[in-house]
């Protein structure tokens, strides 16, 4: 016969009964408060449709899409981040530090890229005034530019990194700046922007009138670079049109009007041919970067022409040599220019080509700034340096013989 299961005794009952209203009773003193044990009801707002403004499209375009094989926001975060203990970070008060970091003032390497057109326009100008320029308006002319170029690429970097703040944790060399590790917030980092940028305005006024008129619509250029990543495979040309604007300003500088259709065409190549170079170094660049660029969608000339680097930056070289060839046979430039600033360009920028390894972060980051000095500071400038002093002592000479004939 089927045997029934015995119930359980009153005293097994009770000892049940007691052990559950301990596990609640404990439950209750580990919340704090019983009305954390009950589900509340969520409320959903409905969805109000607005029109998009400009801050809409600046949010949508500071955070890219997070791919399917994409990491977690702080998974790159496993190293933290190191306060400096060398060079000029490490001497500053605590508190100036991110904001120092945020203008790369300790990566001097952007400047000179950005002071480099600059100086070749004061240079070749100097070169172009009747009689040519005494060599202290071309001293303070640079020194002028050297200044603004200073707190210039130091408000671009800022504005930059307002952009950016979204997706620079994504990236191993760019997860500790100051935005994305949260040492400045976005509000300050806006304030910063706009004292960096009064100070740039004190540099600029004193200048002749057209270098201010001239200069001003560059800020345009510069706040939408950063954008022009997420859009467009070749964001490194509007970076151009930004770096290369000082090839503009040392003509007016020194006195020559861009109206002048001479001194027009020469600016124009030389601005052109800077725009060139600025694709060429920074695309070397910009290969750092080419793995997480390619995971979390950022777009650059790098991945654009993977495969094909070395092809791609020597026809930007070929480009570049051209046009600023192109500028010394309109503005009348000696063999100096031609010989040191081309020849010299196009053998160092074969060199560069040649042995870079675009595979290696290190590799890319040592030909970056080799190109600043190496190209931009001994071939070009050193040629137009040249060029200038030849120039100086020529009409010394001749204002010397006609001392002596004079008397």
């Amino acid at each position: 016969m089927t045997s029934l299961r015995r119930l359980p005794q009153l005293s097994q009952l009770q000892s049940l009964k007691a052990q559950g209203i301990s596990t609640l009773r404990s439950q209750f003193h580990a919340v704090g408060h019983s009305r954390h044990l009950t589900p509340r009801l969520q409320y959903t707002s409905p969805t109000v449709h607005r029109r998009p403004t400009s801050l809409t499209f600046y949010r949508k375009s500071s955070t890219l899409p997070q791919t399917d094989d994409a990491p977690p926001q702080n998974s790159l975060l496993s190293a933290t981040y190191k306060p400096p203990t060398t060079g000029i970070l490490s001497v500053l008060p605590a508190s100036w530090v991110p904001y120092a970091e945020l203008t790369r003032i300790d990566k001097p390497t952007g400047t000179i890229y950005l002071l480099l057109p600059a100086l070749w326009s004061t240079l070749m100008a100097a070169s172009l005034t009747a009689p040519v320029a005494p060599v202290s308006s071309v001293l303070y002319t640079g020194f002028l530019f050297t200044a603004g170029a200073l707190v210039m690429r130091g408000a671009g970097c800022t504005i930059n990194d307002l952009w950016d703040r979204n997706i620079d944790d994504k990236v191993a060399r760019t997860r500790f700046r100051p935005l994305a590790r949260g040492a400045v917030t976005p509000t300050n980092a806006v304030l910063f922007t706009g004292a960096q940028l009064l100070t740039g305005l004190a540099v600029l006024v004193q200048f002749p009138v057209e270098v201010i008129v001239s200069a001003i619509p560059s800020l345009t250029v510069v706040t939408l670079y950063p954008a022009m990543k997420r859009y467009t495979n070749y964001p490194q040309v509007v970076l151009g049109l930004a770096f290369s604007w000082g090839a503009m300003l040392g003509f007016p500088a020194l006195g020559l009007s861009l109206l002048d259709p001479t001194v027009a065409a020469t600016t124009a190549c030389l601005y052109a041919s800077n725009v060139a170079w600025t694709v060429l170094y920074d695309t070397v660049y910009a290969h750092q970067d080419i793995q997480d660029d390619k995971r979390i969608g950022v777009k650059s000339t790098a991945i654009a022409n993977e495969g094909r680097t070395k092809k791609f930056l020597a026809g930007m070289g070929g480009v570049q040599i051209s046009l600023l060839a192109g500028a010394g046979l309109i503005s009348g430039m000696g063999p100096a220019f031609f010989v040191g600033s081309c020849g010299g360009t196009a053998l160092l920028t074969a060199w560069m080509i040649r042995r870079a390894d675009f595979k290696k972060v290190e590799d890319c980051w040592w030909w970056f700034k080799w190109c600043s000095w190496a190209v931009g500071g001994v071939a070009i400038g050193g040629g137009l340096t040249a060029e200038y002093v030849l120039r100086k002592i020529e009409v010394e000479k001749v204002e010397k013989d006609a001392v002596v004939v004079a008397f």
